[in-house]
C-alpha cells in the first residue's frame, strides 16, 4: 500500500524551501556588506537605526517559520541576530582616518610604519600624504613629523637585517619608518612609490655656454 503526499503538504513544504533560500542568501548578503555596514558606526542615529532593523529582523525570523516543518536553523538564526542587535556597543567616538585626510588635505593616506622619535620607543604610525606637506600620524592622529614634498631629495625602500626600512630625505634632514611582518616589503614600497607619486622633479641643469671670443 502506497502513500501519497495531498498537494497541501507539498506546497507547504516547497514554500518553506523557498523561504528557506531567500533567508540563507539574504544573510550572504550581508555578510559580504559588513565592511559597508561599519561605516554607518560613524553616525549615531545610522547606527542606532541598524540596530533597531537588526532586532526586527531577527524577531522576525524567529516567529515567521513557526508553522514550518523543519524549520530550527532559521529561529536559531533569528534568535542570534536579535541578540546581537542588543550587545552591539553605541558609536565609536572620534574621527575616522578618512576624516583626518579631509581635514588636512592629504590625497592618500598609507602605512607608516614603526616610527621613532629621539631615544623613545617605536610606534606605529600612518603617512598622510599631501601634493605639498607629508603628514605622520600616530593612531591618535597627533603629529609627530612633517615632511615638505618639494624638498624631498630621496625616498629608498631597503631590506636590512631582516627588517625593511623607508628612508626619506629632505632639506639635510632623514627620518626612517621600519616595516616587519609577512607584509613588510610590500608596505615599505607602497609607502615608497606613494611618496615618489608627490615629489616635485629636480630642475634639469643647464649646460653653461661659453663665452664668445672677441
Amino acid at each position: 500500500m502506497s502513500v501519497t503526499s495531498s498537494p497541501a503538504n507539498s506546497h507547504t513544504q516547497g514554500s518553506g524551501s523557498t523561504v528557506r533560500h531567500v533567508l540563507i542568501g539574504a544573510l550572504f548578503a550581508a555578510v559580504l556588506l559588513v565592511a559597508k555596514i561599519l561605516h554607518v558606526r560613524r553616525s549615531e542615529k545610522s547606527w542606532m537605526l541598524f540596530r533597531i532593523l537588526l532586532g526586527i529582523s531577527g524577531a522576525a525570523l524567529v516567529v515567521f517559520p513557526v508553522g514550518l516543518s523543519n524549520g530550527y536553523v532559521i529561529p536559531v538564526v533569528g534568535l542570534g541576530l536579535f541578540v546581537l542587535a542588543i550587545l552591539l556597543p553605541s558609536t565609536k567616538p572620534g574621527i575616522s582616518a578618512d576624516d583626518k585626510a579631509r581635514e588636512l588635505g592629504a590625497l592618500v593616506v598609507v602605512n607608516g610604519g614603526q616610527f621613532k622619535v629621539g631615544d623613545g620607543a617605536s610606534f606605529a604610525v600612518q603617512l598622510f600624504v599631501g601634493a605639498e606637506q607629508i603628514w605622520v600620524l600616530d593612531s591618535r592622529f597627533q603629529s609627530h613629523l612633517e615632511i615638505p614634498t618639494g624638498e624631498i631629495t630621496a625616498a629608498q625602500a631597503e631590506e636590512s637585517h631582516g627588517c625593511w626600512f623607508l628612508r626619506v630625505e629632505w632639506a639635510s634632514r632623514a627620518a626612517a619608518f621600519a616595516y616587519r611582518g609577512v607584509f613588510a616589503e610590500h608596505l615599505a614600497r607602497v609607502a615608497e612609490s606613494t611618496i615618489h607619486s608627490v615629489m616635485h622633479p629636480a630642475l634639469p641643469v643647464l649646460p653653461q655656454r661659453r663665452a664668445a671670443s672677441a
